[in-house]
C-alpha cells in the first residue's frame, strides 16, 4: 500500500562532502548569489535549511522540487562541488521523508495571478501548520503551506493587516504573524532561511 503524501511536502536533499562546503554553498543560496535565470527557475516559495554539510530545499509541489534539483545540480557543477542530491517527499503514514519516484508526466497547473499582499504565519510544528492550513481553507482563504510556514494571499494591504490582526487574536502567542507585499515580480526571490531543522 502506498502511503498518502501531502502535495506540498517535497524537498531536495543536498549532502555535501564537508561542513565548510555546506556553509559556503548554503550562503550562496541565502544571499541570492544566483544568476537571473536560476533565481527565476528556483522560484520564491522555497525554504532553505542547513544542518552541517546537509542542505534542504522545500518546495510546494513535485514540479517545484524537480526544478530546484536541476538548479542545484547546475550550481554544484559550476562550483565544482560533489554532493549527493535527491528529491524526497513526506510519507505521512510512516512520518518520515522517503525517496520520490520518477518525475510525473502530468502537466503542471497554471499558477493564479499573484495577490498584492501576503500574510505569513510561522507555526511551532508541521502538525500545527497543517491544522491552521485546514481551518483557513475551510474558511475559503487562499492559503499555501511549506512545512511550518503558512501564507495567505490578500488583495490589498488593508485586507492583509486586518487578517493578520484577526489571526493574532485567535492563534497562540508563540505563532509569528506578519503582513508584507507580495514579492512576485521583484528581481530577487524571497528565500526563507532556517539554520536548523525542528
Amino acid at each position: 500500500m502506498i502511503a498518502a503524501v501531502d502535495e506540498d511536502e517535497w524537498r531536495v536533499e543536498i549532502d555535501l562532502r564537508d561542513e565548510q562546503h555546506g556553509y559556503s554553498f548554503g550562503e550562496r543560496l541565502r544571499s541570492h548569489d544566483l544568476g537571473d535565470e536560476a533565481r527565476q527557475r528556483l522560484g520564491r516559495r522555497v525554504i532553505v535549511t542547513r544542518d552541517g554539510s546537509k542542505l534542504f530545499l522545500y518546495a510546494t509541489d513535485e514540479e517545484g522540487a524537480r526544478q530546484a534539483e536541476r538548479v542545484v545540480r547546475e550550481l554544484l557543477e559550476a562550483d565544482r562541488l560533489t554532493a549527493r542530491v535527491r528529491v524526497t517527499s513526506w510519507d505521512a503514514e510512516q512520518e518520515e521523508w522517503a525517496p520520490a519516484g520518477q518525475p510525473g508526466d502530468a502537466p503542471s497547473p497554471e499558477r493564479p495571478h499573484p495577490y498584492e499582499w501576503e500574510v505569513h504565519l510561522n507555526l511551532p510544528s508541521r502538525e500545527a501548520a497543517a491544522e491552521v492550513e485546514r481551518r483557513l481553507k475551510q474558511e475559503g482563504q487562499p492559503v499555501h503551506r511549506l512545512w511550518r510556514r503558512v501564507t495567505i494571499d490578500a488583495r490589498t494591504g488593508g485586507d492583509a493587516e486586518e487578517l493578520a490582526e484577526s489571526l493574532r487574536e485567535t492563534l497562540p502567542e508563540d505563532v509569528e504573524v506578519w503582513a508584507e507585499p507580495n514579492p512576485d515580480g521583484l528581481p530577487h526571490p524571497a528565500f526563507v532561511w532556517l539554520e536548523t531543522l525542528v
